[in-house]
């Protein structure tokens, strides 16, 4: 008997997964836990393998199809054996024998940590070109209105939209209590309860449209056409990751009070004693040694010191993260993903080069887990990897604050001898900007960690070097 091949939850809060490719084709025989085909969540992108062993009998959704989670996708059984009818595992209404999607799983979407990232360490002198790990860019960003209400709205699950088109309900009316106010299923159902039960009023029918009504010029619906019918255009529609994280940028800018402070680090310490333990580190520790565990570990210890940059607002409470759980981006070849580092406070210099190497190497190869690239609590990004002196990062949301690497570099800088006596010499510096919800973090608290943060890279002994030196 033909074995179902089904969309996989990947985390308790993902509803759908996009195909992105098949592996196999049909006729193709399969191996048990062999790769089966690829598919795309707003959490993470993995291989999906193969839950037994015969030939792909029949594919039942295609690349680029978005599926529900635990809808079969495929069928594997023996060669030559006919897949009968499968029905669909929908519900059925109320005495009608009619499918109903009123019954079917709620669909809400989960956040999504979104960085724009770059390879390798940060670049100018001292970076590694295949340095495995890559943070970088900026978290999610945004501005803020009704009109963004709607728009996250009119995105709630393709259930939730089904049983709007059904009903005749017009999403952007409801309140949604989902992730960033996205109407759920229990919301819909809800409103159509007290519609029905006389609650609330059914909707007017909508009056007919003057005769070429001229557009609204206000500030909130003023927009712009993005090209005119004389221009030579090549257009195509934004992929599933894309629209998720132009959402939640717009969600971030539209949440926070962004406030970025920059300050101005001497990495020489660092450089050099990276330069001379790098090769024994690799041949002891088998994985390379970066500027990036230096800068986890400093942050790490910051927000030991500093908890209110490691935790998260909730209406009028702040909620204090207990652990430090750092967020770094990794570049892929359709995108990017942002594996955490859990516990990284715990970590040695050891430690936080082979988590962060294993991550990145297992985010190319689609082999994260869904936890893995789930409870971060500080983001840290560098867009320093192109070139970039300093960029003013956005704030990955539900997190407080977010710290950007510039370019690590020699640079002339003014040298005080402590007696009053100055001189210009080169050293290796680098800009960190940290940019921090002024709702929660004053102006002082945030300086104070980055001086904090500053001297831990500039002035620590980092003993642990010591025996690859």
């Amino acid at each position: 008997m033909a074995t179902d091949v089904v969309m996989p939850q990947m985390g308790e809060s993902i509803a759908e997964g996009t195909i992105t490719r098949w592996l196999v084709e049909v006729g193709q025989t399969v191996e048990r836990d062999e790769p089966l085909f690829e598919i795309s969540t707003d959490k993470v992108d993995a291989e999906i393998p193969s839950p037994s062993t015969g030939v792909l009998l029949e594919v039942k959704a295609g690349a680029g199809d978005t599926v529900p989670v635990n809808q079969v996708v495929a069928y594997i059984g023996e060669e030559g054996e006919s897949v009968g009818e499968v029905e669909a595992a929908e519900p059925k209404a109320d005495g009608t024998g009619e499918t109903s999607v009123l019954d079917e799983e709620d669909e809400t979407l989960a956040t999504m940590r979104v960085a724009k990232v770059g390879e390798g360490e940060p670049g100018g002198e001292g970076a590694d070109d295949d340095d495995p790990t890559q943070v970088g860019g900026q978290a999610p960003s945004t501005d803020g209105d009704e009109d963004l209400a709607q728009r996250l709205r009119r995105v709630s699950s393709p259930l939730v939209r089904n049983i709007a088109a059904k009903e005749g309900v017009d999403i952007t009316r409801l309140k949604g209590t989902g992730i960033h106010g996205r109407v759920t299923k229990q919301d819909i159902l809800g409103h159509l309860e007290d519609r029905k039960t006389g609650k609330i009023p059914p909707a007017p029918a909508a009056p007919a449209p003057a005769a070429s009504p001229a557009p609204a010029r206000t500030a909130g619906s003023f927009s712009v056409p993005a090209y005119l019918p004389s221009e030579r255009v090549e257009v195509e529609p934004m992929s599933k990751i894309r629209q998720i994280t132009a959402d939640h940028m717009v969600y971030s800018k539209a949440t926070s009070a962004h406030v970025t402070t920059v300050f101005h680090v001497d990495m020489s310490r660092v450089d050099s004693l990276r330069r001379r333990a790098k090769t024994r580190f690799q041949e002891a520790n088998g994985t390379k040694l970066t500027f990036m565990p230096f800068i986890f570990r400093a942050v790490a210890k910051g927000l030991k010191s500093y908890r209110q940059l490691n935790a998260a607002i909730d209406g009028t409470d702040i909620v204090y993260k207990k652990d430090v759980n750092l967020g770094m981006a990794v570049a892929l070849d359709h995108g990017l993903i942002v594996p955490v580092l859990k516990n990284a406070d715990g970590l040695s210099l050891v430690g936080l080069a082979k988590t962060a190497n294993d991550l990145a190497d297992r985010s190319r190869t689609k082999r994260l887990k869904p936890d893995e690239v789930q409870g971060g609590t500080f983001t840290v990004t560098n867009p320093g990897v192109f070139g970039s002196l300093f960029g003013t990062p956005v704030i990955n949301q539900p997190q407080v604050a977010i710290l950007g690497v510039g370019t690590i570099e020699k640079r002339p800088v003014v040298i005080s001898d402590g007696q009053g006596g100055d001189a210009l010499g080169i050293r290796t510096m680098c800009y960190f900007a940290l940019t921090f919800d002024h709702r929660l973090i004053d102006g002082a608290d945030a300086d104070r960690f980055m001086a904090d943060f500053k001297a831990t890279l500039e002035t620590d002994d980092w003993s642990e070097l010591e025996p690859y030196l």
